[in-house]
């Protein structure tokens, strides 16, 4: 199975960090966030990623390289080299799709950091593969900030949970397990997956499951500076220790101050 990191975008919220240093690449716990992401897949097995890139996109290339110094081969799929050029969620799976294959694939944001295990995708990755659903998202508990939430899950007469739109909600995790053909002819450009996914929710062909253990979604200085205590003190279940030196990874300029809260809604279906 192949990953797509999502990670062209500016992170409007993290600046001014995020002007010099693109979002994914700010460290917490000693490692890039990125990187937080790309061992919990390669932990799960997963041994190919795809990821996009715009805003200070050689940055990412220079620090990651091809992928083997973390377990993984990394491919770039390559939108431009500033945030303007930045497809979206869905303009970006579309541009990167050449490199995503025929197989179901996990979409995932590069600024959460969360101790979900990406073996978890497995049942539904089967599903997709006999053509009982085109799509599996994860959602989480909403946070204070999101507590209207994104979506709600349902469960159908065979006992599968499946994303719907009715009450109650809960928060879209920014990590979905997604079948290519789902994407079949869909036009390039700058394009959001939600509400464009909602069709697919509509026909009963998205599945779903809800996770309660630690999930941060990084948007603003102060998360990360919370994050980063926090890592300090407790890694995501099953980390590794970081791989990344500390002369070699960018550090964060600002001062403490009080979390925010422990995650953002940059990416969730509401904005995404």
């Amino acid at each position: 199975m192949k990953a797509m990191i999502l990670a062209a975008g500016r992170g409007e919220r993290m600046r001014p960090l995020s002007d010099a240093t693109p979002k994914p690449l700010l460290t917490a716990g000693g490692r890039r966030l990125i990187e937080w992401q790309i061992s919990a897949l390669a932990r799960a097995g997963v041994r190919e990623v795809v990821i996009n890139t715009a805003h200070l996109a050689s940055q990412f290339e220079a620090a990651l390289g091809d992928g083997s110094r973390l377990g993984v081969r990394i491919m770039w799929s390559r939108e431009g080299t500033q945030a303007a050029d930045a497809l979206e969620t869905l303009g970006g799976i579309v541009h990167a799709l050449s490199l995503l294959g025929d197989a179901p694939f996990i979409a995932v944001s590069a600024d959460i950091v969360c101790d979900y295990d990406y073996r978890r995708l497995t049942g539904a990755g089967a599903a997709i593969e006999r053509g009982e659903i085109d799509a599996h998202l994860v959602l989480v508990p909403n946070p204070p900030f999101h507590a209207r939430g994104d979506m709600g899950l349902q469960t159908d007469a065979p006992g599968r949970a499946r994303i719907s739109t009715e009450l109650p909600w809960l928060t879209y995790a920014n990590i979905a397990l997604l079948s290519p053909h789902l994407f079949a002819g869909e036009a390039g450009g700058k394009r959001k997956l939600f509400p464009w996914l909602y069709r697919a929710v509509e026909a009963g062909r998205v599945s779903g499951e809800r996770f309660d253990g630690r999930w941060y979604n990084i948007g603003t200085p102060a998360d990360l500076l919370a994050l980063d205590a926090e890592l300090a003190a407790r890694p995501p279940a099953g980390a590794q220790e970081s791989s990344v030196p500390p002369s070699s990874a960018p550090k964060s300029s600002v001062s403490r101050s009080p979390a925010s809260g422990s995650s953002a809604t940059d990416s969730s279906a509401s904005s995404t």
